[in-house]
């Protein structure tokens, strides 16, 4: 696991966060006070199933919720003690690409299909590079394009997405987000499509990139390997609350919430019995618009009883965690 290298102060402090979806006849909660924070040169890994709110919560950091539909209902989200939730568009649209940036699930989805990969750096470095002249931004996207490590990269920069691999497009939207040097770098599970040696090969390279940038990261992942290999701090999402924080190494030495236990236990480990079935979480994620209002991990917990049912269940400290459930005991 890495050791992020902490400043004076966090550079992005989420607070209370809770985000809403709307139709014509109702709001419907998605998220339910999310609160965390990163600090410069530190990692924080957002973890959780598919549809436990994690990507929506990375969306309302950088304000991309669609429109009309999404909604922040309540909260706070400061970048370097700045509010962006009250930022004016214009001023958000400068804010994005230079002092935070997002590499998303997909590049083929995210890259535009008829630039090549040197025209789509290249944009980045005239929105948020102005002191680079325009005949010197050719050799500066270059040179972004060789620091995520594609080869022959001056040649490479030709290329349109369809002409590159998997790994390669996401290299290029790594180099992207880079391009405006950026205090604070979202990745949307950049790897999940990506078989598992590319996999190792982006996470050594968002490392290093961190590392020498200074960069905070947010990184969203379902995978609980993937959170041993690249995080300093995790927060447990499930249905749209968190369940559990914690210093990446305890909580996967010690985990605490029966939610976490249970993705660990999913996990598939080296020193397992030869043909050992793989654990599973029985039952589904509950849909936003149907959480109960007692325990939302209640109905799949092996621990659950009547007192986890009787109400909602409060983030309380526990050591220098944080847990939701009443049968952890300090």
């Amino acid at each position: 696991m890495t050791e992020g290298h902490l400043g004076d102060g966090p550079l992005l402090e989420v607070s209370g966060l809770s985000v809403g979806f709307a139709d014509e006849t109702r709001t419907v909660e998605v998220t339910s006070g999310v609160s965390f924070s990163i600090h410069p040169g530190q990692t924080l890994s957002l973890v959780g199933e598919s549809g436990c709110g994690k990507s929506v919560t990375a969306s309302a950091v950088m304000r991309l919720l669609p429109h009309p539909a999404g909604r922040i209902l309540a909260g706070s989200v400061r970048l370097g003690g700045r509010e962006i939730l009250e930022l004016p568009v214009d001023e958000l649209y400068r804010l994005r690409g230079s002092e935070m940036a997002m590499i998303f699930q997909e590049p083929m989805t995210s890259l535009n299909p008829v630039h090549t990969a040197l025209d789509q750096v290249e944009e980045v470095l005239a929105l948020h590079r102005p002191e680079i002249p325009r005949s010197g931004r050719k050799a500066e996207a270059v040179r972004l394009l060789e620091e995520v490590e594609i080869p022959a990269a001056a040649r490479r920069a030709s290329s349109y997405p369809f002409q590159l691999s998997g790994g390669m497009r996401q290299r290029v939207m790594i180099a992207m987000a880079l391009a405006g040097r950026p205090r604070l770098l979202i990745a949307d599970e950049p790897t999940t499509a990506l078989d598992v040696t590319v996999q190792a090969q982006i996470l050594a390279l968002l490392k290093r990139v961190r590392s020498e940038h200074g960069m905070g990261m947010l990184y969203i992942t379902h995978d609980m390997s993937v959170v041993a290999e690249i995080a300093d701090r995790v927060v447990v999402m499930y249905a749209g609350q968190v369940v559990e924080t914690g210093v990446a190494r305890e909580v996967f030495e010690q985990p605490l919430h029966p939610y976490t236990a249970g993705l660990l236990a999913c996990s598939p480990r080296l020193d397992s019995t030869p043909r050992a079935r793989l654990e599973s979480i029985t039952g589904a994620v509950p849909a936003p618009g149907d959480y109960p209002v007692h325990c939302r991990f209640a109905d799949r917990c092996p621990l659950a009883d009547a007192e986890c049912r009787a109400g909602p269940i409060q983030l309380r400290p526990i050591g220098n965690r944080e847990v939701r459930c009443i049968k952890v005991k300090p």
